[in-house]
């Protein structure tokens, strides 16, 4: 039998370091979470080839004496933990801060370089303490001002089977910012500097002020753009063991991105990368977002530490809920309460290279010769065919430039619009004034001209109805067909719709098994009742078969899969492009915009509706 024996120390560090430092992020992140438990308000990190050749990381705090410091490159050794979480009747789970286990400065000196200068505030002079490897290389006397001071530097250089798994410089380096950036973000009241060396220069990247708001901070480190295009998020809920609260800033369905790597999730101050709280953003957004993009938001969940486990791994970015169904509940209605108090906005106006393209444009084009009736039966004349000059400052060519207009095709509808009511400053999105391409409406504001897309505006529209439906059982808006419909499919998409019958009932679509590869739809919400049956039962069918995995793979719950397949049930009912309105059926459908939750952006994100300023109109002209 083999022998059993026990580990050298240097060679359990190396092993514990695999778990805590995996890459610079990793021990940079231990590093700053240290300074701010010890309660600085000043944090400096500089980085040399994105944390590879140096990390270094600077704070104000307590400090440490001498003796702590040897003391904290032991292991599972902190002073984190007060006396009355430490013994057998300790509750662990009561810890407040952010590191706790006592592991992260030894792991980080049995790998690397590691200097520490530190002087406790008060005291005559500081101390440093160089640990190589493992090996004590120096213990002495420094000077520097209160605070500590880290240094990290040849990470894994003893250890080649580790160093040859790290990425590019260009590539640690993003991952060393997302910590700085979530970390900054989740300490408002702390100052943050983040500097990077290379080539023989300093640059500053970050520069945060103390004593931010939390919406200032979060769009400082996200986006300019989304203090102006997001809205504030502030709930609570009442638990067994205190009080629920959540809060932050959640980005308009309109303003996202084609990856998810802008979802910033805390949990009690904590930075995580949980799946619970991802899926629970996802379902919040299900009905406002297209399947490929993602929201904007920095979500901050504080909880009573009883209702969460922290120690689920030595990186701490997993956590363990104790009523997980209860947090995703929470998110998902703050999110949607959220939204629902601007979702009128649209995040997008005029593109601006839209814009661009439309001043630079030529006012006409070359018409081709005799090809197709000009207006009122005539042919397009021979000298229409030369490209026409732009008028001179002083007017020469513009009748000709006029005149040649004059052949152009329409390509806009207007009907003459009933006199504008004296309570038509009281409508956010104006009167209706005409149609263009059949497809877009245009109205008038009191502060500028509103574009409305027919079909995405009457798709949310739908949408809102057929939920409103559904949430009161005792209301059932649904239209029985006289004739029942029999849509044959396979026999997997019949299960998968025989399964959600029931929920889909509670909006109104009414189906049933109709043998093994067949199903009879005996009524249709009201709302859709000119729908296409057959192709609606094909398109829920698939969209059950891509959201219908069970809940721990990821995928939403029944619930929120129902709340899906009613944006494919709104878009088969809504308003098609290329419908022509009347007047009063564009302002009807503009009221009621003004009036449903969530109007600002269709199922799909995308904005159902965008607004020219006067300014932008006056600009076009050259009158600004």
């Amino acid at each position: 039998m083999p022998e059993i024996r026990r580990l050298p120390s240097a060679l359990v560090n190396r092993i514990a370091a695999g778990e805590v430092v995996e890459r610079p992020a990793a021990a940079l992140k231990e590093l700053v979470e240290n300074a701010i438990d010890a309660g600085a308000r000043r944090i400096g990190v500089v980085l040399a080839e994105g944390g590879l050749a140096r990390i270094e990381v600077v704070d104000d705090g307590c400090g440490m004496s001498p003796e702590a410091m040897a003391l904290a490159l032991e292991r599972h050794a902190t002073s984190k933990l007060p006396d009355a979480l430490i013994g057998p009747d300790g509750a662990i789970e009561l810890v407040t801060t952010l590191g706790f286990r006592g592991e992260a400065l030894p792991s980080i000196a049995s790998v690397a370089r590691l200097t520490i200068d530190s002087r406790e505030l008060g005291a005559g002079e500081g101390w440093r303490r160089v640990v190589d490897h493992g090996a004590l290389l120096a213990d002495e006397p420094a000077a520097l001002p209160p605070g500590t001071r880290v240094r990290v530097e040849e990470l894994f250089a003893k250890v080649p089977a580790r160093r040859k798994f790290l990425r590019s410089a260009r590539s640690e380096y993003a991952a060393c910012l997302d910590v700085v950036r979530r970390l900054a973000m989740a300490r408002p009241d702390i100052a943050f500097t983040l500097e990077t060396i290379g080539d023989g220069a300093k640059r500053t990247v970050l520069n945060l002020q103390a004593g931010e708001e939390l919406a200032t901070r979060v769009a400082r480190i996200i986006a300019h753009e989304l203090k102006d295009n997001s809205v504030p998020i502030e709930l609570e809920r009442d638990t067994p063991h205190g009080v629920m609260r959540l809060t932050g800033v959640a980005g308009l369905p309109t303003w996202n991105r084609g990856v998810a790597d802008h979802q910033y999730l805390f949990v009690n101050g904590r930075p995580v990368k949980d799946r619970l709280l991802v899926g629970a953003v996802r379902g919040a957004y299900a009905d406002m977002l297209a399947r490929d993009r993602h929201a904007v938001l920095a979500l901050f969940l504080d909880l009573p530490p009883q209702d969460v486990d922290v120690n689920v791994h030595p990186a701490k970015t997993e956590v363990r809920f104790r009523d997980s169904a209860g947090v995703r509940g929470f998110i998902v209605s703050g999110l949607r309460q959220a939204l629902a108090t601007g979702d009128r906005r649209s995040a997008q106006g005029p593109d601006r290279g839209a814009m661009a393209r439309w001043q630079a444009e030529p006012l006409s084009s070359p018409l081709p010769i005799g090809e197709g009736p000009g207006v009122g039966g005539l042919r397009y004349p021979a000298w229409l065919n030369t490209p026409l000059p732009n008028p001179s400052p002083s007017g020469e060519g513009l009748l000709l430039r006029e005149m040649a207009q004059s052949f152009a095709a329409p390509q806009g509808r207007a009907e003459e619009a009933a006199p504008v009511p004296a309570e038509a400053q009281q409508y956010p999105l104006g009167i209706a004034r005409g149609q263009v391409a059949n497809t877009y409406i245009v109205a008038e504001a009191a502060d500028g001209l509103v574009l409305v897309d027919q079909h995405a505006a009457h798709e949310r529209l739908v949408l809102e109805r057929l939920r409103a439906a559904g949430a009161d059982e005792s209301v059932r808006r649904s239209q029985a067909l006289l004739v029942p419909d029999v849509v044959e499919m396979d026999e997997v998409d019949c299960d998968r719709l025989e399964d959600a019958a029931e929920g889909l009932a509670r909006y109104g679509l009414v189906i049933e098994r109709f043998g093994p590869s067949a199903m009879l739809v005996r009524a249709v919400p009201s709302a859709i009742a000119k729908a296409d049956t057959a192709k609606l039962l094909t398109d829920l069918a698939d969209d059950i078969a891509k959201h219908g995995k069970q809940e721990d793979s990821g995928a939403l719950l029944l619930a929120e899969r129902l709340e899906l397949v009613l944006a494919t049930m709104a878009c088969h009912g809504s308003v098609r492009a290329g419908r022509t309105l009347s007047v009063a059926e564009m302002n009807a459908l503009l009221r009621e915009m003004e009036a449903t939750p969530r109007s600002g952006q269709c199922n799909h994100g995308r904005p159902t509706w965008v607004k020219l300023s006067m300014e932008d109109v006056e600009k076009l002209f050259g009158r600004h």
